[in-house]
């Protein structure tokens, strides 16, 4: 339910860990196990498969663009799209008008002028298919960032993001064993559950002479839990969600968010509020015993049509058709796994479980039932006189409606930058007698790991160090 891929091994502590604690097997098939499926099946929404010679180079170009932006590639070939040119600064205007120069250029090659509808209805009916075929690219993307729209997700930030290099993989043993490793090296009973921390109390150089006449507690930090105890400190790392933080910005003192007392600093409450942070669901949904043999389901691309609605397909819940792919958890399995995210991966959360079946399966339906040739390209042996794909069970995350999370993880939304992450990190107070009283981790704290698992332990290792650096300063060993 909660984190899956290792984002690259190379570099990467939880693959290093993972290793070192023999995670990477087991006897027990997991999810994910075989990678990305290879060969997937791209079919329209009214069930017809897609030609790879018609998929391919709308998806040669979607990578070509985000390898552009991300910097990992100089040119982009024969398309045009300068960086000056890129509208309001967000990745989606950017790949948008690399879309639009694509068909510049093919209209020319086509006619040497004109649009790229000016050879009738065949040359029309193209470019919905892959305007469509783009934007199933732009929706799993939306997956990776959790921005609901790519219109909001900073276009010059992109290229500082980093990626751990070499294969990306799954944890046989799953993410919970990194945890327990890291855990079991600490002393048994300082990890208490169930304390949720509702208010920190911390005082500012101007008020360190308060803490020096207090002989009570010469602590300068104290955390009041939901449960009316309290915890005094000479450090607190926070470490929760950048939703959590944003809410408590936000919200009424009442509220049970979390506060600060004082409030953070203008220059802290402005970044938070910059920055932005999304939802990204999971759904898994189990195959009906009886639903007819098939030696595996396939991966299969869901091309959604945009603009023209005389060719949408209206039996398809708005809420699906942003979704990119379903397939199987791993190879022959009956269990599928689809992602959502922004307003549909919201909309899932509120949906009873009978409606996602019934609509899910009627959408798979569409998709798989209705042309001859998705049976036999799909290897999937569904008869004509099949009404429905029967699914029996439904499983899926709820990250937005958890108050201890309120969403997924954080991107760089327009208007914010990088230098907000680093200002998010930066501890509460520098110096003085008192110095290091607030730390901050967490991924939304890492400028170029942010949104993944290795981004908060990088951030985790930093603001140990910071208080190691902080003791070895004073004459401590």
């Amino acid at each position: 339910m909660g984190a899956t891929w290792i984002h690259g091994i190379g570099g990467s502590p939880v693959y290093k860990i993972a290793q070192e604690i023999d995670s990477m097997k087991s006897d027990e098939p997991w999810e994910c196990m075989d990678g990305f499926l290879d060969d997937p099946i791209t079919i329209d929404e009214n069930g017809y498969v897609l030609n790879p010679s018609l998929v391919d180079p709308i998806s040669i170009l979607f990578k070509n663009l985000m390898d552009f932006a991300q910097g990992k590639r100089i040119s982009i070939g024969d398309v045009i799209c300068a960086k000056d040119g890129n509208g309001n600064g967000s990745v989606g205007s950017f790949l948008r008008k690399g879309l639009e120069d694509y068909w510049e250029l093919e209209s020319r090659k086509l006619n040497g002028h004109g649009s790229w509808n000016g050879n009738g209805n065949d040359s029309w009916n193209r470019k919905l298919l892959e305007e469509a075929i783009f934007a199933m690219h732009e929706n799993t993307q939306r997956t990776y960032t959790s921005a609901n729209d790519l219109y909001n997700l900073d276009y010059n930030a992109e290229s500082e993001y980093v990626m751990c290099t070499g294969e990306e993989i799954t944890i046989a043993k799953g993410y919970s064993s990194i945890i327990e490793s890291l855990a079991s090296v600490l002393p048994s009973g300082v990890i208490q559950l169930g304390k949720k921390v509702c208010k920190i109390e911390w005082h500012p150089e101007s008020e360190v002479g308060i803490i020096e006449n207090d002989h009570d507690d010469a602590r300068p930090v104290k955390l009041h839990f939901l449960d009316g105890s309290t915890l005094s400190a000479d450090h607190v790392i926070v470490t929760v969600s950048l939703g959590v933080l944003k809410a408590g910005i936000h919200d009424s003192e009442d509220s049970g968010m979390l506060k600060f007392n004082p409030p953070l600093p203008d220059y802290k409450t402005e970044a938070i509020s910059r920055l932005g942070y999304g939802v990204v669901n999971k759904l898994f949904m189990q195959l009906s015993p009886e639903f007819p043999d098939l030696d595996q389901f396939p991966f299969l691309q869901l091309v959604f049509h945009q603009s023209d609605s005389k060719v949408k397909n209206p039996k398809i819940p708005w809420w699906i058709r942003k979704t990119a792919s379903v397939s199987p958890i791993y190879r022959n399995s009956r269990v599928l796994l689809s992602w959502f995210a922004g307003e549909e991966a919201l909309k899932l959360e509120t949906l009873s479980d009978e409606v996602i079946l019934d609509e899910v399966s009627t959408t798979l339906s569409e998709f798989l039932l209705n042309s001859s040739d998705s049976h036999e390209q799909c290897n999937v042996n569904v008869t004509k006189n099949s009404s429905k794909v029967d699914l029996v069970k439904v499983l899926k995350t709820k990250w937005s409606n958890d108050p201890l999370f309120l969403g997924s993880y954080s991107y760089i939304a327009v208007g914010s930058s990088g230098c907000d992450m680093d200002t998010l990190a930066e501890p509460l107070t520098k110096s003085g007698s008192h110095p290091l009283q607030i730390l901050f981790a967490g991924e939304a704290t890492h400028r170029t790991h942010y949104s993944t698992t290795h981004g908060a332990y990088f951030s985790g290792i930093r603001e140990a160090n910071r208080l190691l650096e902080h003791y070895q300063s004073m004459g401590y060993n």
